[in-house]
């Protein structure tokens, strides 16, 4: 069973998690690095997909600006989505190429996808929220809600970006976009299907949990949060 690193890491900026997430595809690639997944929080940060539509922001760059709100324009899947406190960002930097050989090619981002879904849906079910997905669009939904989003980039075989699910965020920073460029769905949390508060920790080890078990990997470690 191939081995997967787990790291935990504090709050950090999405330029600092971006600038990890490359380096880590580079070791990945040359085989220095286990196939890892970053679990994390960022600052409120607006960032664009490859179908990015500046349209789907709302708010002014003014405003965006007095809120110390950054944008970043990346090569991830999708239109635009929010991350900021209280939602749990999943990076996992896999090496797909065995998998290409079960799958094949046309077949391996659509597998990739449906098996990022897979885990979290079975991660907010673990809490008693009923997850499903949604015909023609990506990403796991609570009725006409998302609770989590979903974008990812393969470059020669190996993944980076991934997931984010609401877990407990100040949702009225939605408000700020049209989330994933969809109109006519709001967003929801955890937190707002169950009435109560949920630890981060614990959704983030109920990932992990899941993770292991759609992908067929077996957690060697779990990094402490960096310094």
């Amino acid at each position: 069973m191939p081995v997967c690193e787990v790291r935990i890491l504090p709050r950090i900026s999405y330029r600092e998690g971006l600038c990890l997430q490359e380096e880590l595809v580079e070791q990945r690639r040359e085989g220095r690095i286990p196939d890892t997944l970053l679990l994390l929080e960022h600052p409120p940060v607006i960032t664009f997909g490859r179908r990015r539509n500046q349209d789907h922001v709302l708010a002014s760059p003014g405003f965006l600006t007095s809120r110390g709100v950054e944008v970043f324009e990346t090569s991830r899947g999708g239109d635009v989505t929010y991350h900021g406190p209280g939602q749990l960002v999943g990076y996992p930097i896999l090496d797909l190429r065995e998998r290409h050989k079960d799958l094949g090619a046309l077949k391996l981002v659509p597998g990739y996808l449906r098996g990022l879904e897979e885990v979290l849906i079975r991660t907010v079910e673990s809490f008693g929220v009923r997850g499903e997905r949604v015909q023609g669009l990506t990403g796991v939904w609570c009725g006409e809600k998302k609770i989590a989003a979903i974008g990812v980039h393969i470059s020669r075989w190996i993944t980076s970006h991934g997931f984010a699910l609401n877990v407990n965020p100040n949702l009225e920073h939605f408000d700020w976009i049209v989330p994933c460029g969809i109109h006519d769905r709001g967003v929801t949390s955890l937190s707002r299907e169950l009435g109560q508060e949920v630890a981060l920790e614990e959704v983030s080890c109920t990932v992990v949990e899941h993770f292991k078990e759609i992908f067929g990997l077996e957690v060697k470690t779990l990094v402490p949060a960096r310094t």
